[in-house]
């Protein structure tokens, strides 16, 4: 396990900035945006977490109160709430935010909206406090209905913060890596191919929300590999093609996903509807500006591909179904030539 010590030392020499990115230029509406000026403010949210969780116990352990759904709230999840809405209301002001941390506007406020932001700015608190480096900084754009833009932050992954951007219509998302020299700092994610038929698919699941209805799931893949993972750091294992599926059947709402499905399906994969938990439109992707915020089941998927048994004049044609092919090619010439003789 990381020390404290070399998580301070890490977090000192973070070196990523996003006004070093030329990726991500585009318009909500009326409004220009550069997905970039967004992950330098998930970025300082990030940045303002560390400084707890590396900080006295006191600020990190502490639960200051319990959310509706009586998952915990510290410190950091405030502290950052405040530096992200802040943030997005002085750079772009006519674009409404819905937050966890924050009073939801009403439907029928909501309705009025083309674009709103969708923010979680400690995504798996459970997993701050149990000090296991498995959680983000998510900042969603939604337009419509549909995730238009999303930015994840990782600040404490095992070696060294990533941050995760993707734009609808800009090609691939792109995984930043916090690298002082600048090798591999910027690449483009993408989802895996697969057929779900496949043997030893890798499918992850959440580590502190498991569920009958996930094991029930998980079990019709042929000797898959199973992994866990907390907060929306599933979501983008599939998009980079370290896991093929992710099932989460199990209740998460809107801030949750809204950011990591934007990346997921910029890098070719699906977020879709599942039968089980709360009523859905099963097979489509999860969609924003809900009523409640509260999301169905879904599966993340990364890109499938159904393939075709080989025809068995296919099969034929390859492997000669078993025929000697050239003793058959040479008799039918010969049968020609004899022809050819009786006629002339």
């Amino acid at each position: 396990a990381t020390s404290l010590r070399n998580r301070r030392i890490k977090h000192k020499r973070s070196s990523m900035k996003a006004d070093n990115s030329t990726f991500g230029r585009f318009k909500a509406g009326d409004t220009d945006i550069v997905i970039d000026d967004v992950a330098a403010i998930a970025k300082e949210a990030g940045d303002a977490i560390m400084a707890i969780y590396d900080g006295e116990k006191a600020d990190w352990k502490n639960i200051a109160d319990f959310k509706a759904d009586g998952s915990p709230l510290t410190k950091a999840d405030t502290t950052a709430n405040k530096i992200i809405c802040d943030a997005l209301r002085k750079k772009y002001p006519r674009i409404p935010i819905v937050s966890e941390e924050d009073p939801i506007p009403s439907a029928a406020e909501r309705s009025k909206w083309t674009h709103f932001w969708c923010v979680d700015p400690l995504d798996g608190t459970k997993e701050f406090i149990k000090r296991n480096g498995q959680f983000t900084v998510n900042i969603g754009l939604v337009a419509g209905d549909s995730p238009l833009a999303g930015v994840v932050y990782v600040p404490a992954a095992a070696d060294g913060p990533v941050m995760y951007k993707g734009v609808k219509g800009l090609g691939p998302p792109v995984r930043e890596i916090d690298d002082p020299l600048g090798y591999d700092s910027y690449k483009s994610i993408f989802c895996k191919t697969f057929d779900e038929s496949d043997s030893g698919l890798t499918i992850v699941a959440s580590a502190s929300h498991g569920s009958p209805e996930t094991e029930a799931f998980i079990g019709k893949y042929k000797d898959c590999k199973r992994l866990s993972k907390g907060s929306s750091l599933k979501l983008l294992m599939v998009a980079e093609g370290a896991a093929h599926v992710y099932p989460r059947l199990a209740p998460t709402s809107e801030w949750d996903t809204c950011a990591a499905q934007a990346i997921v399906e910029c890098a070719g994969g699906e977020v879709l509807q599942f039968d089980g938990g709360k009523q859905c439109d099963a097979g489509k992707p999860v969609v924003y500006g809900k009523e409640h915020p509260l999301n169905p089941f879904f599966v993340v998927y990364g890109k499938r591909e159904t393939r075709k048994a080989p025809s068995k004049k296919k099969d034929l044609l390859e492997d000669g179904g078993g025929v000697n092919v050239p003793a058959v090619a040479a008799g039918v010439l010969g049968l020609g030539a004899l022809a050819f003789l009786a006629l002339s």
